[in-house]
Parts: C-alpha cells; sequence; structure tokens
C-alpha cells in the first residue's frame, strides 16, 4: 500500500461524517423539497408534474410583495448590524489589548449564551406598552401614557440587529487584528484624515471579513422566522411566516416547498452580488468565518 494511497484513504475517512451529515440532514431534504415543488395535488394521494406552486407566487401580488419586503428589510437590518458592530470590532482589535480587549469579547458574547427565544421575549418584557421602557418614559415626564414599542418595522429591525450582531463581530475582529498598526501611522504621518485612514486602508484590508460578515448575517435574517414573528406580530410580513403558514397550518407542502426554494434562490442571488461588488473571491470570504 502506498503511501499516497495511505493518505488519500485517511482523508476519505475524515471527510466521511462531514459528507455523510451533509448527504443526510443538507442534500437529501433539499432534493425531496424540490421534488414536492415541482408537482401539484390533483387528488386523493395523486399528483401531477407542475409549475403551478411557482406560478402562485408571481401571480399573487401578496407573495411577491411580502418577499420583496424581506429582502429589503434585510439587507437593511444587514447594513446596520455591521454599522453597530464595525466600532465594537475596532476597540476590541485595535483600542483595547490583552484582557481588556478578551473581557469585551466575551461581554459580547455572553448574551448569545441565551437561546434566541428568551432574548426575543426580554425585548418584549422591556418595549411592549406595560413594560420597562413606555414605564420609564412616562415616569421621566417624556410621554404622556405608556407608548407600544412593539409591533413596529422599527423594532423588528433592532431585535434582527441585536441577534445577528455576533455573526458580523467575529469576521470582523479577525480582518482587523491582521491590519498592521504601522500602515496607520505612516498614513497619519503623511497628513491623511481619519475618514481618509479608514476609506483608504481600513475598509479595503477588512473587506473580506466584512463581507464574510454581511452573507451570514443577510442568509440568517433571510431565515430567521422568531424574531419577525414575535416584535413584529401580524404586521411583520416576513416571508418565512408565509412557508411557515403553508407547511403547518394549510398543509400545503408543496407551496412551502416552492416557497422554500424561491427564498433560497433569493439568498443566493444576493451572496452572489455582494461578492460581485465588493470583489471579493468565495474561497477568501470563508476562511474569514
Amino acid at each position: 500500500m502506498s503511501a499516497a494511497w495511505r493518505a488519500r484513504a485517511a482523508l476519505a475517512a475524515l471527510l466521511a461524517p462531514a459528507l455523510l451529515w451533509l448527504g443526510a440532514l443538507i442534500l437529501l431534504p433539499h432534493v425531496e423539497l424540490a421534488v414536492l415543488s415541482l408537482r401539484e395535488r390533483i387528488g386523493p394521494q395523486q399528483y401531477a408534474a407542475s409549475l403551478s406552486q411557482y406560478k402562485t407566487f408571481f401571480t399573487e401580488p401578496l407573495y411577491w410583495h411580502i418577499f420583496v419586503r424581506t429582502a429589503l428589510v434585510s439587507c437593511v437590518a444587514t447594513l446596520f448590524t455591521f454599522l453597530a458592530t464595525f466600532p465594537i470590532a475596532w476597540i476590541i482589535a485595535k483600542a483595547l489589548r490583552g484582557r481588556a480587549g478578551a473581557l469585551l469579547f466575551i461581554v459580547c458574547l455572553v448574551p448569545f449564551w441565551v437561546s434566541e427565544t428568551v432574548r426575543t421575549l426580554g425585548w418584549m418584557i422591556l418595549l411592549r406598552e406595560s413594560g420597562v421602557l413606555p414605564s420609564l418614559l412616562v415616569k421621566l415626564g417624556i410621554t404622556q401614557v405608556p407608548v407600544e414599542m412593539l409591533y413596529h418595522d422599527a423594532t423588528i429591525l433592532l431585535g434582527l440587529v441585536y441577534t445577528n450582531m455576533l455573526f458580523m463581530l467575529v469576521p470582523l475582529v479577525s480582518s482587523l487584528e491582521s491590519l498592521d498598526d504601522a500602515l496607520i501611522e505612516a498614513a497619519y504621518d503623511l497628513g491623511a484624515s481619519g475618514w481618509s485612514i479608514l476609506r483608504t486602508i481600513v475598509i479595503p484590508h477588512a473587506a473580506p471579513g466584512i463581507t464574510a460578515g454581511a452573507i451570514i448575517v443577510f442568509m440568517l435574517t433571510l431565515g430567521n422566522y422568531l424574531t419577525p414573528a414575535l416584535l413584529g406580530g401580524k404586521n411583520s410580513e416576513w416571508f418565512t411566516e408565509q412557508i411557515y403558514t403553508q407547511f403547518i397550518t394549510r398543509f400545503n407542502w408543496e407551496q412551502g416547498a416552492a416557497f422554500g426554494f424561491l427564498l433560497l434562490g433569493l439568498s443566493t442571488i444576493m451572496v452572489m452580488i455582494g461578492l460581485r461588488l465588493s470583489g471579493q473571491r468565495f474561497g477568501d470570504v470563508m476562511r474569514r468565518t
């Protein structure tokens, strides 16, 4: 048995569990959903190949409206997550060193030790009409009566940004830590402004981390069900709710499968557009995750 053959056998043995997991839990369910989405029920236990499920999506204004709204809000949430996280990542990677930076990172990490359900319910306790924040505003004389802060687009955005901050923070910190401080010092010595340094040195260097974080946050936001449902209520108009309704409420698995593949197609297209606009390669981005 040659050394090359033994190396290939060892590599195959190492990859077998991962490939089995991908095949059993990801590939096979997607194949089954694809089959479901391409058929139509014509009678009890009788089906025929059809594209009617996709036709329903394009001919029904409600579905199309919710689909576009979900995509736009996900893009805005991704942008806000980056804007909120970048200063924190910069402080951890550059301003603080050693234990102080590690401590701040742990502080950012601690809330994510709790499940998303508990964190979202915490926002509901804070923002509901009888919650902590509206009562505080009344005591401070800012409002006359408690204000209902739930069930608004801004509340959904707040919840989505908070839920996904960690997934933007990690690749940003990883990218910024590799930035040589001498480049920034040289730029200051040459008279460059802070904005110029940020635009010409920091952002280009951190571009792979920014792209990786944006991809992860966008995909998680696009497929999020719990946060929009709890913080947005019936007014959330999130596309994952339509998928849930088709599968669980209406037992229309064919339509739900078609909606699921449309959401998958949207996320794939948006990722490709993001990579093209940022000038990044997929392999470089994934190394930052």
